[in-house]
């Protein structure tokens, strides 16, 4: 499928939508607050609070529980923000993909044009907090994020290249980058480390899911990897990236950041997400099972990684936060940190596949 005809097509399509949507409805009749909250992409922003809470929790600097609360409620209207932007820009191939129809603006729940307000508040929201609550480092990545997922990948990568969702999986890494700068004002080695796990993470998390989604990309002239490469080359590149996941997936104890915890699990579920990958591999063109295994098991690899990273760092020497409990302070380690995140992260450990 040739990439400039694609481009023209999506931008002719792009154009009927926003006339007939916008001219004719600039504010939705039949809204609610479920639909509002839809927008917001919900599991995949607990993704985003999980991930960086571990690059907040890892960083060797104290932070106060309001604080804390202040960081983790911009990071979380960040990601929103930009997952209501992406469903803005989107909502014209939303409602030609069988898996996005059901979206609140293809629907007509909530028009463009609030969901276009919604986004742009929320994003202005998440970084004045952030930069007022930690520093402008943290704020300025966050802002960085915002505006690279929706127009670069949304608007630019996604539309136009097989290599989309390489390229703009940099902003679904960012998190933990943000998290740590929020309590350092700096980046250091160690949240780049969960960049490059979350990076690599992405393109077999998000191939496994589009193998399955194959004529549905196609018809929305979306140039995703088995659109445009077929099966065969796209499980190969599965394969290859998993090979560089379970390597990067090292790195946290192989620099000395994270302990035995996380050195055992790193290696069983890497081992695993290989084997996953290889099956996909070896599978038939009619087998739609093994890329769902793969799919579903890559969301609980990055739980289960990121989570042994919080056990660990819940007694680590240099897990310095404290936190509050009842209005007293009850310790110096993250560990009060733990229940709150598991609670956050069950939820995406489940994660739909109308968000991603």
């Amino acid at each position: 499928m040739n990439v400039k005809s694609i481009a023209g097509q999506l931008g002719e399509r792009r154009a009927r939508f926003a006339l007939s949507s916008d001219s004719a409805h600039p504010l939705a009749d039949h809204w609610s607050v479920s639909d509002f909250v839809a927008l917001t992409k919900p599991r995949v922003m607990m993704l985003a609070v999980f991930t960086a809470l571990v690059g907040l929790s890892s960083a060797p600097v104290r932070l106060d529980p309001l604080t804390t609360f202040a960081a983790v409620l911009a990071i979380a209207a960040g990601a929103g923000a930009a997952g209501v932007l992406n469903m803005w820009y989107d909502a014209d191939i939303d409602a030609i993909m069988s898996r996005t129809a059901m979206r609140p603006i293809p629907r007509g729940k909530v028009s463009p044009f609030e969901a276009l307000i919604l986004g742009l508040v929320l994003g202005g929201f998440a970084v004045v907090v952030l930069a007022l609550a930690t520093n402008l480092t943290a704020a300025a990545l966050l802002a960085g994020t915002i505006l690279f997922y929706v127009v670069v990948y949304t608007a630019w990568l996604k539309r136009t290249t097989r290599q989309n969702i390489v390229i703009g999986g940099a902003a679904g890494a960012l998190p933990p980058v943000i998290g740590w700068a929020a309590a350092t004002g700096e980046i250091g080695l160690e949240p780049l480390a969960l960049f490059l796990i979350i990076f690599l993470w992405t393109p077999p998390h998000f191939w496994a899911l589009a193998l399955n989604r194959t004529e549905d990309y196609a018809r929305a002239g979306v140039p995703m990897l088995p659109v445009v490469a077929g099966k065969a080359a796209t499980t190969r590149q599965i394969l290859i990236y998993s090979g560089l996941l379970a390597l990067a997936s090292e790195l946290p104890w192989t620099l000395g950041f994270a302990g035995a915890i996380y050195g055992v699990i790193v290696a069983i579920c890497g081992a695993l997400f290989l084997l996953l990958a290889l099956q996909l591999n070896r599978s038939t063109g009619a087998d739609r099972r093994a890329p769902h295994r793969l799919f579903v098991f890559s969301i609980f690899y990055l739980f289960v990684l990121f989570a042994a990273l919080l056990v660990d760092h819940g007694g680590d020497s240099f897990s310095l936060m404290r936190a509050s409990h009842a209005g007293r302070i009850v310790g110096s380690g993250h560990t009060e940190l733990l229940p709150a995140a598991f609670c956050s992260a069950s939820s995406f450990i489940n994660l739909s596949m109308g968000e991603v």
